[in-house]
């Protein structure tokens, strides 16, 4: 068990019951062309968080612990995707539609796919999700609960989005989560800050969150220990 300096409290981190889930960090959000730019957002915002998440990424591959990568992905034929959601934003290219790196948030298509650096390696789970939650007609917790995850740490984009949805959702199904705040990042500075004020309110009402290297301390400072 890791004790890791968090905010509210401490973060009790049983270390092999907990996976690593990494949140959307695919072309489409992050690089120009993709859906995060047609929606008019300065997308450089999000690549900046890519090295931290690669640390995090380290940490956890290091110790042969799991990892999740998501992917908010629709069918080809778009059957998942509600036309609400097509409709929303008054995007210059809409989900489903051709963009510079193929049809934006449609699974197999180039800029569905997560960037180079984050690239998940052999025998670590990728799940594509309809919505904006990890949990919604994925399986994940079926999954989670087969492999004996207790704990969940999250990473990812954007925070008040799929990675606060995908949180709460963890949450409501009884899941301990810890979100690392510095390989977390939102289009806009203040959705963030409030998001992780939100998350970890009223005593950690869906979750802690701490900077990554609180985190690396804690495995380092166990395994000294040990």
């Amino acid at each position: 068990m890791l004790s890791v300096k968090a905010d509210p409290y401490d973060y009790e981190l049983p270390v092999a019951d907990t996976a690593l889930v990494v949140i959307d960090m695919q072309r489409d959000f992050i690089e120009p062309g993709g859906f995060g730019a047609a929606l008019g957002n300065d997308v450089s915002r999000l690549a900046a968080i890519i090295p931290t998440v690669g640390k995090l990424l380290a940490l956890f591959r290091e110790r042969g612990l799991t990892v999740i990568h998501t992917r908010e992905a629709h069918l080809p034929d778009m059957s998942d995707c509600p036309p609400s959601k097509v409709a929303r934003g008054n995007a210059t290219v809409r989900i489903g539609e051709e963009g510079p790196m193929g049809r934006l948030l449609v699974r197999g298509e180039a800029g569905n796919q997560i960037v180079d650096a984050l690239a998940p390696v052999e025998g670590e789970w990728v799940i594509d999700k309809p919505g904006k939650g990890m949990f919604w007609n994925t399986g994940v917790h079926e999954r989670l609960q087969a492999a004996g995850i207790t704990h969940l740490v999250f990473a990812g984009v954007t925070t008040e989005v799929c990675v606060q949805t995908s949180m709460r959702e963890a949450n409501d199904r009884g899941y301990e989560c810890l979100l690392v705040t510095d390989a977390t990042e939102s289009y806009f500075e203040h959705f963030k800050t409030g998001t992780i004020e939100m998350i970890t309110a009223q005593g950690g009402i869906v979750g802690w969150a701490t900077p990554l290297s609180a985190l690396a301390a804690a495995f380092e400072a166990k395994e000294v220990s040990a």
